[in-house]
C-alpha cells in the first residue's frame, strides 16, 4: 500500500521518454506521488514512481490501471494526458490505419484517461486535468492533418469537460507546445520545422521547461478558476 499522506498523486500518460519522462522526474523531485504508462518499460528509478505498460486507448486496461491507483492511493490530484502519437504527410497518402493509430492514441486515450479520472477526482472534490495539443491546430499545418485534426478534438474535448467537471472543482486545461527536439518530430524535415518556427513570434524550439512552466501554472492549487484554456507556446 503506497502512503501518499500529504504527497500530491499525479497520472502521467507516456512517461517513457520525451515530455513525459521529464514531467514524470520533474514531479517526483517534488515529491509526489507518480504513476506513468506509456506502451514500452521506463527507467525511471524512484520508490514514488508506478510505471504500467498499456495503450491508452484499450479501455479494458485503463480501467484496470484506475482501479489500480483507486486501491492503493485513494485519490487522484492530477492527469496529465502527454502521450501521442504524430505522422506527417499529404493527407491523400496518408493510410487509414496511421489515422486511426493517431486518432486512437491522441483522441480516445485522453477521452478514457479524463473520463476514468473525473470518478475519482470527483471523491474528493479536487483535480487538475491538463490535456496535449499542438501548434499544428491554429497554424493549420500542411502535413499534418490528422495530428493537427486529433488535436483539435482534444481542444474541443478540453472546454467541453471544463464545463460538465467545473461542479466537482475539477478543471480542465491544454498546452500547446511548439516544436520541441522529441521523437515525436524527429522525422519531419528540417526545412519544414524551420518554416514552422518561422511562423512563431519567438523563432526557437520549444523546449520540455517551457512545457513544465505552463503545466504547473495549470497544476497549481490556486488556479482553481482557470478552466477550458489553452495556452499555445511560442506566440502563435
Amino acid at each position: 500500500m503506497i502512503k501518499v499522506n500529504n504527497k500530491r498523486v499525479v497520472l502521467i500518460t507516456g512517461t517513457s521518454k520525451g515530455i513525459g519522462k521529464f514531467l514524470a522526474e520533474h514531479y517526483l523531485s517534488m515529491g509526489d506521488v507518480i504513476y506513468g504508462c506509456s506502451m514500452s518499460e521506463s527507467d525511471i528509478s524512484n520508490s514514488n514512481y508506478h510505471h504500467y505498460s498499456l495503450d491508452v486507448s484499450d479501455e479494458s486496461e485503463v480501467k484496470k490501471l484506475f482501479r489500480q491507483i483507486r486501491t492503493e492511493s485513494k485519490r487522484l490530484d492530477i492527469l496529465i494526458n502527454n502521450a501521442a502519437i504524430a505522422s506527417m504527410n499529404h493527407f491523400i497518402l496518408t493510410p487509414i490505419d496511421v489515422v486511426k493509430r493517431i486518432f486512437d492514441t491522441n483522441v480516445i486515450g485522453t477521452y478514457l484517461f479524463c473520463r476514468e479520472a473525473a470518478k475519482i477526482m470527483k471523491s474528493t472534490a479536487f483535480g487538475r486535468i491538463v490535456n496535449f495539443s499542438t501548434v499544428a491546430v491554429p497554424l493549420n499545418l500542411e502535413g499534418e492533418s490528422a495530428y493537427a485534426a486529433s488535436k483539435a478534438a482534444v481542444v474541443n474535448l478540453t472546454q467541453i469537460l471544463a464545463r460538465e467537471l467545473a461542479e466537482f472543482g475539477i478543471t480542465v486545461n491544454a498546452v500547446g507546445p511548439t516544436p520541441i527536439e522529441t521523437d515525436l518530430i524527429a522525422g519531419v524535415p528540417k526545412e519544414k520545422i524551420a518554416e514552422l518556427i518561422e511562423r512563431q513570434a519567438i523563432k526557437r524550439y520549444g523546449s520540455f521547461e517551457d512545457v513544465r512552466h505552463v503545466v504547473d501554472f495549470f497544476v497549481n492549487p490556486h488556479s482553481g478558476f482557470i478552466t477550458g484554456q489553452v495556452i499555445y507556446l511560442g506566440g502563435v
